[in-house]
């Protein structure tokens, strides 16, 4: 894997050519221009105080280049979201064990019958065909082959949507040193995340720990595979939206919305950990095939509390009992619906800034259909259609959280703040960390 690791190094370093060294002068220039218009800015430049967030990733950007990244970046986005559905549509049709190797420059489909055949026999040799599909015809396989294909070869897409135009929007001066950094950070993490799916699927072709257990991906590695997604996503959703909205909804908002704004500020990072939780908690769930279990509602079996709850002992009881994960997975959702409905009901009369009422209005009515979603997901033993639709509405509900949290955000004259050891450091420890798990996953056995 040492080409891999020199692969992503060239890439990096390219992007970062093209894009930092030519507007590092304009951020500078912006953030003096800036200063100058705030109050008590000029001591703050004396404490070298800088700009972030979104200030720092539009400094020295015009409204056309701004839009014209934002766009990129808002299509970059809603790659990531269908890939994480299809990614889902692949468990479900249990299509992702079907291709029992990996290369990072891609794999050639079959073109011939014979190589189909070759194919096929490879997966014969795994315990997934000699546990479940000991029946499967070529024509079966062809299916589940060409799902875990797609998905495959949809995410190595992505990454010549997002490097090419990143390399265009450099030269052409749209991407500045702080936006460079980010926009860095997520290639990297985008290259990563490939190994981690291989990572993730070579635990499916292990033999099961007991003959009568079901070949499947790790849970812990599908929850590994999936919260990287999200963390991807999530990324590149709070850029787009810096590049469209640099100042938030809160800044330009009247006086009267200020005490309403402060105090949504401080219930809505909770509620999106608590989203963010019970989606992992949804990972497990899926990752022990848990749906096909307990389809009652709001009981288990007949029961609040399954007598198979305490089959597991000790802290694996929490993510590989099927009847604890599931029932965890229950009360964190009831615990959001309760917890986003009553926030909507305490800030319903409270003033707030025009888009956060219209987006925490959205999170209440996406909450609620969320959990009947999933219920009736449940009820109906996971219809591959409605599985997929559960796992596409837990990221729609992230989504407005996050845009939530970011028409939320302080106003400019909050964001020049002393460089501290975290925001000084966060970037290079952010890179480290990526690496050490592409290190890792690439180098365990």
């Amino acid at each position: 894997m040492f080409e891999v690791s020199c692969i992503f190094a060239l890439l990096f370093d390219t992007f970062c050519i093209y894009a930092v060294p030519r507007l590092q002068h304009v951020i500078k220039r912006k953030q003096s221009t800036l200063a100058a218009t705030l109050p008590g800015a000029h001591s703050a430049v004396a404490h070298q105080q800088r700009l972030s967030g979104a200030l720092a990733q539009t400094a020295g950007l015009s409204n056309s280049a701004r839009k014209q990244v934002g766009w990129w970046l808002a299509g970059c986005s809603g790659w990531v979201f269908s890939m994480v559905v299809l990614g889902g549509m692949t468990r479900l049709t249990r299509s992702g064990l079907s291709m029992t190797d990996w290369k990072f420059t891609g794999e050639r489909p079959p073109q011939s019958l014979a190589e189909w055949q070759v194919e096929f026999e490879k997966y014969k040799q795994s315990p997934e065909y000699r546990k479940v599909n000991r029946r499967m015809s070529l024509d079966e396989f062809k299916f589940i082959y060409w799902m875990e294909y797609a998905h495959r070869m949809w995410g190595r897409a992505l990454g010549f949507v997002f490097a090419v135009p990143a390399v265009y929007f450099g030269v052409r001066g749209y991407i500045n040193m702080a936006l460079a950094k980010s926009l860095g950070l997520f290639f990297l993490m985008g290259g990563t995340q490939g190994l981690v799916g291989w990572w993730m699927v070579k635990s499916g072709l292990q033999e099961p720990k007991s003959e009568w257990d079901t070949p499947r991906v790790s849970p812990y590695r599908l929850a590994a595979h999936l919260t990287s997604a999200f963390v991807i996503y999530s990324g590149l959703l709070w850029t787009t939206l810096n590049m469209f909205f640099p100042t938030s909804a809160a800044a330009v908002a009247p006086s009267s919305a200020v005490a309403g704004t402060a105090a949504l500020r401080k219930v809505a990072h909770p509620l999106a950990a608590l989203i963010a939780i019970t989606a992992i908690s949804g990972v497990f769930v899926a990752g022990m095939d848990a749906g096909h279990a307990y389809n009652d509602f709001p009981y288990m079996n007949g029961r609040w509390v399954p007598d198979e709850y305490w089959a597991v002992q000790g802290w694996r009881g929490f993510f590989e009992n099927t009847a604890a994960v599931q029932l965890h997975h229950r009360l964190l959702a009831s615990t959001t619906l309760i917890s986003v409905l009553t926030t909507w009901a305490v800030f319903r009369g409270k003033v707030l800034p025009h888009a956060s009422r219209q987006l925490l209005n959205g999170l209440a009515a996406v909450t609620a259909l969320q959990v009947t979603l999933g219920i009736t997901t449940l009820m109906t033993y996971v219809p591959a259609s409605l599985g997929s639709a559960h796992q596409a509405g837990a990221l729609t509900l992230f989504s407005v959280v996050l845009a939530l949290m970011h028409s939320l955000r302080k106003g400019p004259s909050q964001l020049l703040r002393p460089r501290s050891f975290l925001r000084q450091y966060s970037m290079p420890m952010a890179t480290g960390a990526v690496l050490a798990v592409a290190a890792a996953v690439t180098l365990e056995k």
